[in-house]
């Protein structure tokens, strides 16, 4: 136990109970997450709920639902953006594409997908392929009021620059712009965008395999979770994939130290932040 971690003991044991009572009262499941972001996101609820410690935390939650789904939303706190690490996408682009062409039906999983702005950029990497209308990509969360918030398409003005800047760097081969309508000070993505994307909940700390898939991406998850249940979400992609399957991860993520290392050989290049794996043939 670290000096910090020592300091901090009581209120470390407080958190481990909370999240026990978490599971126990709503079967959400966090006691394999990293104990460094749970602890900063457990005090910022404590502030923003207006309770006395975490003890207090733990009863106003176990008691009152809506109080649970408020907490929920600052455990959960979506990072992201649409075509993040554009040398990602660009890596798809290249790599994963050409083999996604030779199935009839290509079905990818956006594990961990957060608002919705990973699984909308693909669905527009892959419409400019001529992929999407015979794809499927399933799109799941833990949180079900930011997966209703990723159904809707409708993110801030404000993030289209980043957005636009970050799709050219990826390869697009239009404006971001011409797949959206401006709307207030909100953008409304082309419905039919999101026609091949299945919203659904999931947890990759108590589910089991989603769906077989030729493409699983899972970015900036991993890097909450404890190893254990890192090691628990690869054996679930792994188990997901087919034959020859790709796996992207985020660019602080590896699958090279995992209990599954020996499933997955790295594509990418890990200095260009692409993280791109393929399942190996047993």
């Amino acid at each position: 136990m670290s000096h910090r971690q020592h300091e901090h003991g009581p209120e470390l044991e407080q958190m481990r109970q909370l999240m026990d009572a978490i599971y126990e009262q709503y079967s959400y499941d966090f006691r394999d997450y990293s104990v460094a972001s749970l602890w900063r996101r457990v005090k910022r609820a404590v502030e923003g709920l207006h309770v006395d410690g975490i003890p207090a935390l733990q009863k106003l939650v176990v008691r009152d639902s809506a109080a649970f789904m408020q907490l929920l939303q600052m455990l959960t706190i979506p990072v992201t953006q649409m075509f993040r690490d554009p040398e990602f996408f660009a890596a798809l682009r290249e790599q994963v594409v050409p083999v996604l062409k030779t199935y009839p039906s290509p079905k990818i999983w956006v594990a961990g997908c957060s608002s919705g702005e990973e699984a909308l950029s693909l669905a527009i990497l892959l419409k400019e392929e001529g992929l999407l209308e015979r794809s499927t990509i399933y799109a799941t969360d833990i949180n079900p009021q930011i997966l209703d918030k990723a159904r809707k398409g409708v993110f801030a003005l404000e993030k289209m620059a980043l957005y636009s800047s970050n799709y050219q760097q990826a390869g697009g081969l239009s404006a971001l712009s011409d797949y959206y309508r401006v709307v207030h000070e909100t953008v409304q993505f082309d419905p039919t965008l999101s026609s091949n994307i299945i919203f659904a909940d999931h947890s990759l700390a108590t589910d089991s395999v989603f769906a077989e898939t030729q493409l699983v991406c899972c970015r900036n998850v991993l890097i909450y979770f404890k190893r254990s249940l890192q090691d628990r979400a690869l054996g679930l992609f792994r188990e997901s994939l087919c034959h020859r399957g790709f796996l992207g991860l985020g660019s602080k993520e590896s699958a090279n130290f995992s209990a599954h290392a020996a499933s997955f050989e790295a594509l990418g290049n890990d200095k260009l932040h692409q993280k791109l794996y393929r399942k190996r043939s047993v």
